[in-house]
């Protein structure tokens, strides 16, 4: 027999507004332009620019009934209650939160050649047949960013045979990536470490100085010892003093270990667009929004007036119902897409003026120091607003100071007790333990429990995992990987 069983479940369901506004939420300033623009090209109800002649009371009057309108079931479609709707007045534009001052200005991209076309030029020099070409070409297009192929040529020489139709082996291939290892700058397209520094070491000017030898045998004969820094067993190894060991390994740490980075064609120059722009006049601190926040949007004043031609028609069939619908779904998305920036706009002012107000200290004179500890509850509970949409803030956004330009995360950190009993900001500890790192002895590196013990004697009460974890965070090495000769 069947049974019937009622259960009760709460769910939440985000409507499109909150939807709309969550997405504009994460997109960064220099994004924004784009994403107006193509919500301007998909909807012909939403304009970009200022209203003729603005109606304050059209606008509350709007506002009024489209809030009626949001509680009603969308199922059933009452044309007398879509002509009552006023959108001739709605619109978007900026309300002075941001600096009139601040240019627009196109993101400057390089000009030079790609990496990549620099070395298909040099491809071109060589006397090589049209098919040997090809070749060249598939392993160029194989090279990374950093200048390396870590394709396994095995992989590249099954595309060529699918994609091309040539047949090779691997002692051809090899033989024409030698020929592509020879090109500018040096180092390119090498496989590993080790052999993109034995290309640029086999370059050198004088192959036979004994300095260039002997760096040759450390990267040839002692890789392994070297990457780990142990100079002992590669003097016993090779047979050779401290001096010649410590010309060698300074001959070696002056190579690009990424040939790559070099050419500055091969990937577009990036510059950040802050979000934010503080001013401090005489100690009084004032946050405004980038321009590129605020643009001028509208409601269609044609698709406004086609209400009003309704509203005049006597006509009332189903076409011209599902005209009004269409229209209707037009302005309404017109509408959500407007208040989703003016609520984007007011949540990343809220956001960044409690920020402001939380590290007041910091944002007057740039010390790291100044930071107090501040996590994304903190600013949540401060603005009422929910932790998740203060880090959808945090995470995407940057503010131009006077000291430069930091990204929002960068203002949150943990807090560690000190002797006093006051938290401070792990930050200004990890700046305190980059000193100490940068004021040590070389020959004799610090190790992470003199660096807990330094740290503890200056009043900060850490554990050397904390230690150990913010070194790590720091990209600093441990103690035996500092060592110089």
């Amino acid at each position: 027999m069947q049974k019937l069983n009622l259960t009760q479940s709460l769910s939440q369901k985000l409507s499109p507004q909150q939807i709309q506004f969550i997405k504009l939420l994460q997109v960064p300033t220099a994004e924004l332009d784009a994403r107006i623009e193509e919500e301007l090209e998909i909807n012909p109800a939403l304009e970009e620019g200022k209203e003729e002649e603005p109606e304050k009371s059209q606008e509350e009057e709007f506002e009024d009934s489209y809030e009626e309108d949001l509680g009603r079931d969308d199922h059933e479609v009452n044309l007398d209650d879509y002509l009552d709707d006023e959108y001739s007045g709605y619109k978007m534009q900026g309300d002075g939160n941001y600096n009139s001052d601040e240019e627009d200005r196109e993101i400057p991209i390089s000009s030079q050649a790609s990496l990549h076309e620099q070395l298909i030029s040099q491809l071109s020099f060589l006397k090589l047949d049209e098919r040997q070409k090809i070749i060249g070409q598939q392993l160029i297009g194989s090279i990374e960013n950093d200048g390396y192929i870590r394709r396994d040529l095995e992989a590249i020489i099954n595309d060529l045979a699918f994609s091309q139709n040539i047949e090779t082996d691997i002692d051809e291939m090899e033989e024409i990536l030698r020929k592509i290892q020879s090109f500018d700058p040096a180092g390119i397209a090498a496989r590993n470490l080790q052999e993109c520094l034995m290309i640029q070491l086999e370059r050198k000017e004088h192959p036979d100085d004994p300095v260039v030898v002997h760096a040759l045998a450390i990267i040839h004969d002692c890789f392994d010892e070297f990457t780990k820094k142990h100079y002992s067993k590669i003097q016993k190894r090779l047979d050779l003093n401290e001096d010649e060991i410590k010309d060698a390994v300074n001959l070696i740490t002056r190579l690009n270990p990424k040939p790559g980075g070099t050419s500055d064609g091969l990937v577009r120059t990036q510059y950040i667009i802050p979000d934010f722009i503080l001013t401090n006049n005489n100690g009084k601190l004032e946050v405004s929004l980038n321009s590129r926040n605020a643009p001028e949007l509208k409601i269609s004043r044609s698709y406004a007036d086609m209400f009003d031609a309704y509203d005049k028609s006597d006509k009332k069939d189903k076409k011209l119902k599902e005209t009004v619908t269409f229209v209707k779904q037009k302005l309404d998305a017109a509408k959500w897409f407007i208040d989703a920036i003016k609520q984007r706009q007011n949540t990343l002012l809220r956001t960044m003026e409690a920020i402001l107000q939380y590290q007041r200290e910091f944002f007057l004179d740039g010390d790291e120091t100044n930071l107090r500890p501040m996590i994304l509850k903190d600013i949540a509970e401060k603005i009422e607003m929910d932790i998740s949409t203060v880090s959808r803030v945090a995470n995407s956004k940057a503010i131009q100071t006077e000291f430069g330009v930091y990204p929002l995360k960068y203002f949150f950190s943990e807090g560690i007790a000190t002797d006093s009993g006051e938290d401070v900001s792990n930050r200004e500890v990890k700046s305190v333990l980059q000193g100490m790192v940068d004021a040590e002895d070389k020959k004799r590196p610090l190790s992470d429990d003199k660096l807990v013990k330094m740290l503890n004697k200056k009043g900060y009460n850490i554990a050397r995992r904390t230690v150990a974890k913010y070194r790590e965070q720091l990209q600093i090495p441990v103690a035996r990987l500092r060592k110089e000769l």
